[in-house]
């Protein structure tokens, strides 16, 4: 018979207890610090506001425009979110529906928003920026770096624009530089409008979920947005509003923190300020998704995403030379 060392009898126990333990430990310490929707459930917007204006921006304009507005008095100014690197968007824009400062006797005024080019080294990206502006005149550019997570700050900007610098607008767009706008049909859906400093609309998202899943570009963390619902909001390619309402949401905006889907964030300020998105109420004018061309339906339509600089020339031509085409 062969006898144990004194003590071995209890090790095998021991050591099953301890991984148990340990076991133990690290899922409680994951249910504790994981996020839990039950408790979420409840949208309360005011999570996001500070009493103090700790989120006012301080990025520096580095391409500003500043005279643009001076003695305009513009009816409409289209701000278009648009990347360094998309000269041939900024000049599809341009030649197209951006091409003219004025419809029905109404000035417009189309401006782009950029970001510095991610790529320092490239000298050349960033003269043809410089070029641009010199050029055309019509490029807005703060010094925080040009990528998909700063969208925000770079709407931001665009708001912070508006106030500092065409503050008498009587109407804002923000837009895509992917967007076809039919610009004098949008015009002519303005005119329309009662005279409510409230006015908030384009492609309605109610009730939309906050996706958490693996795709990066629509995915947002529980700890950045720890809701199921985002508020109402209108779709980022392209919403518009009333001027003095764009005031009020600006000076809002230092009070908010930023979340990472610029027309979210606008959504919720728009919740904190108690002001509800108009529903079109015509669902055919704003396209969250491409619509191919149709000379009644873009006739019709006022914005329409997701198209290449070289449709929106040719959808433009083809909707300016279809005058005399009649349209039940």
């Amino acid at each position: 018979m062969t006898l144990l060392p004194v003590g071995a009898t209890y090790r095998r126990p021991l050591k099953w207890v301890f991984v148990f333990l340990l076991v133990f430990s690290m899922v409680t310490i994951l249910y504790i610090t994981s996020p839990s929707n039950t408790v979420l459930e409840k949208v309360n917007l005011m999570y996001f506001y500070e009493y103090e204006p700790v989120y006012k921006q301080n990025y520096l304009f580095t391409l500003r425009e500043r005279w643009k507005c001076r003695d305009i008095h513009p009816f409409l100014v289209i701000l278009v979110s648009s990347r360094p690197k998309e000269v041939k968007a900024r000049q599809a824009i341009r030649i197209t529906w951006g091409s003219r400062s004025s419809w029905w006797g109404h000035r417009v005024l189309t401006l782009f928003l950029l970001g510095q080019d991610t790529q320092r080294g490239d000298n050349a990206a960033e003269l043809s920026v410089e070029d641009e502006s010199i050029l055309y005149g019509d490029i807005i550019r703060q010094d925080f770096l040009d990528t998909y997570d700063n969208l925000t700050l770079k709407t931001i900007m665009g708001f912070q624009w508006v106030s500092e610098f065409c503050p008498s607008t009587r109407f804002l767009m923000k837009t895509d530089s992917d967007v076809f706008i039919n610009t004098p049909n949008l015009v002519k859906f303005l005119l329309q409008q009662n005279s409510s400093e409230n006015l908030f609309t384009g492609y309605p998202l109610i009730n939309n979920f906050a996706y958490r899943g693996s795709h990066k570009t629509r995915s947002i963390s529980y700890q950045e947005y720890p809701f199921r619902l985002y508020p109402p909001y209108c779709g980022g390619m392209g919403y518009v509003l009333d001027g003095k309402l764009a005031l009020r949401i600006y000076e809002l905006m230092s009070h908010v923190k930023p979340v990472k889907f610029e027309d979210v964030y606008v959504g919720i300020c728009l919740n904190i300020l108690k002001v509800n998105v108009s529903v079109p109420e015509d669902a055919e004018q704003f396209f969250l998704y491409k619509v191919n061309f149709d000379v009644c339906k873009y006739r019709h339509l006022i914005a329409v995403h997701g198209l290449a600089p070289s449709e929106l020339i040719q959808f433009w031509q083809d909707l300016s030379s279809s005058s005399s085409v009649t349209c039940l």
